[in-house]
């Protein structure tokens, strides 16, 4: 047998004895699953946080008006906004983000490059109604930080990491939409940069059950504490 048969089997057999998993589970039911049995401890709360609202912009969050945009849980703005009032009241600072783009859409670079309709992400224009953010937040425009971001990151050539040194921030919470995306990019990211990183459950949202819960999933195995709202608002209040 020739040496490169024998690589051959044995890469193979090596496959054969690490088969990647299957599962008749939906998405939602193996997080459910995760949520009751973690499988990694918490990264846990830092000393200052900072909050970081991703894209609750009318174009993901207006479903009467528009195909693009999605809810999960129906309170996620009443919480959202509950989040920013108690970090106010912290001196924590407060960050939304959203998209907008030139009418060239060349700022969106070749992500916008994939289709061309009405609802594509690179006809989010400037000004335009789905680039305003929803009219239910509750923004203090004298205190809050808004960043026009073009990336699913929402540290992606923002000042955003500029702002968390500033403060000396140690921890991120980040909430908005959309999980699979750009709420995934950032958590990445933030991990990334070294910070604790915190994603309330109910503050999230997708298009699909499916790639919210196995995104959720996911960052909870590897980039962040995913956790309820309301373990959030009794860490704040402590």
């Amino acid at each position: 047998m020739s040496i490169e048969a024998v690589c051959w089997k044995a890469v193979k057999i090596g496959f054969d004895k690490v088969a990647m998993e299957t599962s008749q589970k939906t998405a939602r039911e193996i997080y459910q699953d995760l949520k009751a049995n973690p499988s990694r401890a918490r990264f846990g709360f830092g000393k200052k946080p900072i909050l970081i609202n991703v894209d609750l912009q009318k174009a993901y969050t207006r479903p009467d008006l528009f195909g693009t945009a999605y809810e999960t849980d129906p309170n996620q703005i009443h919480y959202v906004n509950e989040l920013a009032s108690r970090f106010r009241s912290r001196e924590w600072p407060v960050v939304w983000t959203h998209v907008a783009y030139m009418m060239s859409g060349e700022d969106c670079g070749v992500w916008g490059t994939r289709s061309d309709t009405p609802d594509s992400l690179q006809n989010i224009k400037y000004g335009s109604e789905r680039s305003e953010l929803d009219d239910r937040l509750d923004i203090v425009s004298e205190k809050d930080v808004i960043y026009c971001k073009k990336m699913p990151s929402a540290f992606f050539e923002t000042p955003l990491q500029s702002l968390c040194v500033y403060h000396r921030i140690d921890t991120v919470v980040i909430t908005g939409g959309s999980t699979s995306g750009c709420i995934r990019a950032t958590a990445v990211d933030s991990l990334s940069r070294g910070y604790r990183t915190i994603v309330p459950e109910e503050c999230v949202a997708d298009k699909h059950e499916s790639y919210h819960f196995s995104n959720l999933t996911d960052l909870a195995i590897k980039y962040a504490d995913v956790m309820d709202v309301k373990d959030i608002f009794d860490w704040i209040e402590q």
